[in-house]
């Protein structure tokens, strides 16, 4: 993550000011990636497209940030995210335990 500004920075999905933001894939990684754009989110949109969106859909359907903020599968969570001040939020799906 980066270091928190005295300004703050503001998110590439959700346009918000935050503190902190952390550096998003837009091709994932595991897809070919690794050198590719990146862009800036803030905790929840970055956790929120990885419980939303597959790194299949990712590379194929939102290699871009225009592409991603308009994916369907976030349209109803941008826009709470919009309306909140939260910086964190968990929403990470359950461990399966064996």
């Amino acid at each position: 993550m980066k270091p928190a500004s005295p300004d703050g920075q503001q998110c590439g999905l959700c346009q918000r000011q935050v503190q902190t933001t952390s550096r998003h894939h837009l091709v994932p990684r595991e897809e070919g990636g690794k050198h590719g754009p990146t862009v800036n989110l803030c905790q929840p949109c970055h956790s929120s497209v990885h419980r939303f969106l597959s790194n299949r859909e990712l590379a194929r359907r939102y290699p871009t940030v225009e592409a991603l903020q308009a994916a369907e599968e976030l349209q109803t969570y941008l826009a709470w995210i919009r309306r909140q001040r939260v910086e964190r939020i968990v929403n990470r799906r359950g461990q399966r335990k064996n």
